[in-house]
């Protein structure tokens, strides 16, 4: 071997090594770059945390301990590969033994609910109802470190500015003693305690019912009940006014009428041939009421009055509302839906609906964005494409009517 080939190796081995260097790089940047960018997105969190009167304590103890959790921005940007039908949402929340379990709650805790029932006029079963479907009666809160979560999607940049302020405003929980950052566990996405409130809401409306100095919504339930009263009431809930009924329509109803948009009073509605599910007339009070058909015109049909708005403003879906409603009546005493909905055993996928949606518009019918949600505008969109080809206008999505829409649609390209 000549003098040469030593050093012609030591040169290669360490060329080598730098370019493994630089590709070790290379791969740890962008969680070095995730990591520095989190600790900025906290020190300035931390400044506008103090411009807004939160303590130094509470600053220091939470903001520098808190921990950025990838897992919760997977679960932020994952979304149902398939879309859920009020059949399957309905059924896997409304069962006997929830019902059961609600009744038996709401006689032990029957002394409060009627205090709360007569300082806010939310009848006990509606508070026992969203008690059952937030938090199955406090069974899960969720494992969630929401100072964690929180940080986490507030320097996450697609809703930062919403959960930053969620950020600052569980500081200012802590920062009142209503419960240490130990203790402030939750959903991934911040909601908190029994009835599932964000740091937003529980700062508006949460009330220390028990008199104990502070507004605990994870270990009192007199907080948790007080506090969801507070909010019903707060957001426009009618005392003495039912969310609703289910109803029966006759055999040539126009379903075109259906929709929360489109409401009449009680005696519009009678004149429409709709009567009660069993068969009687509805009430003789002049109230307003809009139907509402989740599962097409071979499922239920209710009639919905201005507290089921309210139920709405809790959580904007109209699945979530109606069980809401329906699990009240039964905790209540009421008997099950006469017309329960059946599963579809065709599941529809998000894609099928966002192509459902360009298929719609390609035929001059607006549904909308394209985001394989099947919400009120789509449903519109669907009626209107049954009324012009003479189906039933129920705006209910089925795989038949997914493929008569395909068809219309790529008949028109053509």
């Amino acid at each position: 071997m000549s003098v040469k080939q030593p050093f012609f190796l030591l040169t290669c081995y360490r060329s080598l090594f730098s370019s493994m260097l630089i590709f070790s790089g290379w791969m740890a940047q962008p969680v070095q770059a995730d990591a520095d960018h989190f600790r900025e997105c906290i020190a300035n969190i931390a400044s506008q945390a103090k411009q807004e009167g939160i303590s130094e304590k509470t600053r220091l103890s939470v903001l520098s301990q808190v921990k950025h959790i990838p897992k919760i921005i997977e679960l932020d940007r994952r979304q149902p590969e398939f879309t859920q039908s009020f059949a399957s949402y309905f059924n896997a929340r409304i069962n006997e033994e929830r019902v059961q379990r609600g009744r038996d709650l709401m006689n032990k805790h029957r002394a409060l609910l009627q205090q709360i029932e007569k300082d806010n006029g939310i009848p006990a079963q509606y508070l026992v109802s969203f008690w059952g479907l937030e938090t199955n009666y406090g069974g899960h809160f969720g494992d969630w470190s929401i100072p964690d979560s929180l940080a986490t999607l507030a320097c996450d940049p697609r809703r930062s500015n919403f959960f930053t302020q969620e950020l600052l405003n569980a500081l200012k929980i802590i920062d009142a003693g209503d419960i240490s950052s130990e203790r402030m566990m939750g959903s991934w996405a911040g909601a908190m305690g029994h009835m599932q409130f964000m740091p937003s809401t529980f700062l508006r409306y949460a009330k220390d019912m028990d008199g104990d100095g502070r507004r605990d919504l994870w270990n009192s339930i007199p907080d948790a009940f007080g506090s969801a009263a507070n909010f019903l009431r707060q957001l426009g809930w009618t005392p003495g006014l039912e969310w609703g009924q289910e109803v029966r329509l006759p055999p040539a109803f126009d379903y075109s009428l259906a929709g929360r948009d489109h409401m009449l009073s009680f005696s519009e509605w009678s004149k429409l041939d709709v009567t009660t599910h069993a068969g009687t007339p509805l009430s003789a009070k002049e109230q307003r009421a809009a139907l509402i058909v989740p599962a097409g015109h071979q499922g239920p049909a209710f009639l919905v009055t201005k507290n089921f708005y309210v139920i709405m403003r809790w959580n904007r879906s109209e699945f979530y509302a109606l069980s809401v409603g329906h699990l009240a009546d039964r905790i209540a005493g009421a008997a099950t839906l006469q017309r329960v909905p059946l599963n579809e055993t065709n599941k529809i996928s998000r894609e099928q609906v966002r192509q459902l949606q360009k298929d719609l518009s390609t035929l001059g019918i607006d549904a909308g964005d394209a985001d394989g949600v099947v919400g009120s505008v789509t449903r519109q969109a669907i009626s209107r494409f049954q009324q012009r080809t003479q189906r039933i206008a129920d705006g209910y999505l089925d795989t038949s009517l997914l493929n008569a829409v395909r068809e219309a649609a790529s008949s028109q390209v053509q």
